[in-house]
């Protein structure tokens, strides 16, 4: 019995040192009928995480905006390539497709569920549709 509490407190030990890897589509168009638009309007993460976006139609990149206070906004990622960003900073995040934002192109990443930049983040104006549909995910957190 010793050693199997012992196997699973090692075991417990190596989860907490897991960090996932999350997969966004850039997309012309989803299943539910939206156009320009990635796969997850708002990924939820753990700290330490990963998100990776994949383009799967053409024209798109991921450019963020707007983050919480000590983050450093890397710079845009170029048209149709693949690019990935670990989050260690809890916060909510915004980025946006560069040429599709005022089309609505935008996601929220919400890393540790913390939200307590959410302000900041409203007062982002995208332009267009990407304003809209910003107002709605917040309102949603």
């Amino acid at each position: 019995m010793k050693y199997v509490i012992i196997s699973f407190m090692s075991f417990m030990f190596t989860l907490a040192g897991f960090s996932a890897e999350i997969v966004i589509d850039m997309l012309n168009k989803r299943d539910d009928g939206q156009r320009m638009v990635y796969s997850k309007d708002v990924a939820n993460i753990a700290v330490g995480d990963t998100i990776k976006w994949v383009p799967k139609d053409g024209g798109h990149n991921v450019e963020f905006i707007a983050g919480p206070s000590g983050f450093e906004l890397p710079p845009k990622s170029y048209i149709n390539k693949e690019v990935a960003i670990k989050f260690d900073i809890p916060g909510i995040y915004l980025y946006v497709c560069s040429p599709h934002s005022i089309m609505g192109m935008i996601g929220l990443v919400v890393v540790g569920d913390d939200i307590s930049n959410k302000n900041s983040i409203s007062g982002v104006d995208i332009g267009g549709k990407g304003s809209r549909k910003l107002k709605a995910l917040l309102s949603n957190l």
